[in-house]
């Protein structure tokens, strides 16, 4: 026998993480997000990300929101995963921020992630419809809004998978020339874990991919380390797997 149950109203939306890596820690793209609830004024934090046009596919939707909202375009991006809980609107402060961005009313959204790398570097729109983007490292991100946490902790552990499969991926988030250390200091932080410092870096000169230059850091108060540059042909060529 079949239940009478109403059918969802729902929203669909698009929301993307953006990875970069300063050297130091991996960092999230995130928008400060500002409005009022009961009478008095929030500020937090939230990923970039939007409902889509009745007109426009998802990609283009994941592409278009990046753009507007940080400025950034041309990114590799994959589809990550869907999350469409009915928890996601649980917080009324999300549901009334957004109806009033959006100008319509809110009951469900669903909403489907993208991924992409970058050089920190990129330029960024710094104010966007007054919401601020920022650079935040993984270790310093408070509660966002919505299910941003979560998502973010389901992109990392798939970033990794992802990464130890296709190695040329984190290339995407280290300067064009990057010592042993920053290579070593990405590879921690996507896997949340330290690991012994002799070991990785002769694991990572075995490797033909990595190519060692004849530059050296410079104005550095301890040893001057050297440089290296990944060669994704020379990696594509032997399908070598970055194991780790």
């Amino acid at each position: 026998m079949e239940i009478d149950r109403p059918f969802a109203v729902n929203h669909f939306s698009v929301d993307c993480v953006i990875f970069g890596f300063d050297g130091e820690n991996l960092n999230v793209l995130l928008l400060h997000r500002k409005g009022e609830d009961n009478g008095e004024s929030f500020h937090d934090m939230k990923l970039p990300g939007s409902l889509i046009y009745q007109d426009e596919d998802l990609d283009e939707a994941a592409k278009r929101v990046l753009n507007e909202l940080t400025g950034l375009k041309n990114l590799k991006m994959i589809q990550f995963k869907a999350f469409g809980s009915k928890d996601r609107t649980r917080n009324p402060k999300d549901v009334h921020w957004l109806e009033k961005v959006e100008h319509t009313r809110v009951t469900r959204i669903v909403t489907v992630v993208y991924l992409a790398l970058v050089k920190i570097d990129r330029s960024l729109n710094r104010q966007q419809d007054n919401c601020l983007v920022e650079w935040v490292p993984m270790t310093q991100i408070r509660t966002l809004a919505f299910d941003h946490n979560r998502i973010i902790k389901e992109a990392v552990e798939f970033l990794c998978q992802y990464v130890r499969l296709n190695p040329a991926y984190a290339f995407e988030l280290l300067p064009k020339k990057f010592t042993m250390a920053q290579l070593r200091s990405l590879y921690e932080a996507l896997i949340g874990t330290s690991v012994d410092i002799r070991n990785f870096h002769k694991k990572m000169i075995q490797k033909e991919y990595i190519i060692p230059l004849d530059e050296y850091q410079q104005g550095v108060a301890h040893r001057a380390a050297r440089y290296y540059r990944f060669d994704k042909k020379i990696l594509l060529k032997t399908k070598q797997l970055y194991k780790g």
